[in-house]
């Protein structure tokens, strides 16, 4: 078992910060109308599913959301391919210690970016935030430019911070097969994932960090990696005169494969990539 799953920091996080669901319900015998809901996971220690896909098209957003609630603007986390909600645990115990609010969020099944920001406007829309900071790691980083492109005629994205992103899912070479990861079984998908992960010598606290990542991918299910990577690897680019004005940070880690490509000169307005 990996030193991270077992470290006190974690134990402590999942014990004190509650697991929230949030679904997005549309009736099948109506087109329009939807129903929000929440249920609140509370008990402590307790381990709990952390996606769920209905076959009535139930659509189950999973997010840690800590910090004071008065805060209208807080900083949204949106993980990589391989990660759940709670790889930003560290993240969160620090940030909410310094006073901030901070929402961790875990993606339901979605297959193209559209459909993906249309869920995440509601979803902000049902926890009454209308401007936020998003923070996103490789796929979510490239979400989080999405959906600030797709709200850009009435900004939701206060800033970004993009960690080992990209701009165009042409750098993966895989739109050809973007259409057909649905089909395949998750074996072949969790090792198409690690694949992006380094193989030479590391540190230790590298080398917790990959296990821990390693441990919450065997976590998803086929059909969340599947997804998931349909939209890492569907053809799609951010267009960036639709986010100018937006502040963007841009970070860069050096245990993952690296699909930084050309944020920097993308952003040109950028004074210091991290």
């Amino acid at each position: 078992m990996g030193e991270i799953k077992v470290s006190p920091d974690y134990n402590w996080f999942r014990s004190t910060v509650p697991l929230k669901k949030v679904g997005i319900y549309r009736i099948p015998l109506s087109e329009v109308t939807e129903i929000l809901f929440t249920t609140i996971i509370a008990k402590r220690n307790r381990k709990s599913k952390n996606i769920i896909v209905d076959d009535d098209d139930s659509k189950i957003w999973s997010l840690y959301d800590a910090g004071p609630r008065n805060i209208r603007c807080p900083l949204i986390f949106l993980p990589p391919v391989s990660g759940t909600a709670d790889v930003f645990f560290r993240q969160i115990l620090a940030l909410t210690g310094w006073g901030y609010r901070v929402i961790a969020l875990q993606y339901p099944v979605y297959w193209d970016h559209l459909e993906f920001c249309d869920g995440f406007r509601k979803l902000l829309d049902h926890l009454q935030l209308d401007k936020v900071h998003l923070f996103g790691a490789s796929l979510g980083g490239f979400l989080a430019q999405k959906f600030a492109e797709y709200t850009h005629k009435s900004p939701r994205v206060h800033s970004l911070i993009l960690c080992n992103s990209f701009s165009d899912t042409s750098i993966f070479n895989q739109t050809w097969t973007a259409n057909s990861f649905w089909l395949m079984p998750s074996f072949m998908l969790k090792k198409i994932v690690l694949g992006n992960f380094s193989s030479g010598p590391v540190d230790p606290m590298m080398a917790d960090a990959i296990d821990f990542m390693v441990d919450r991918l065997e976590s998803l299910g086929q059909s969340e990696l599947a997804s998931r990577l349909t939209l890492n690897c569907q053809n799609s680019y951010v267009e960036p005169h639709k986010i100018r004005d937006i502040p963007v940070t841009i970070m860069d880690v050096s245990f993952l494969l690296s699909k930084i490509d050309a944020l920097p000169f993308l952003y040109v307005y950028v004074k210091t990539p991290l």
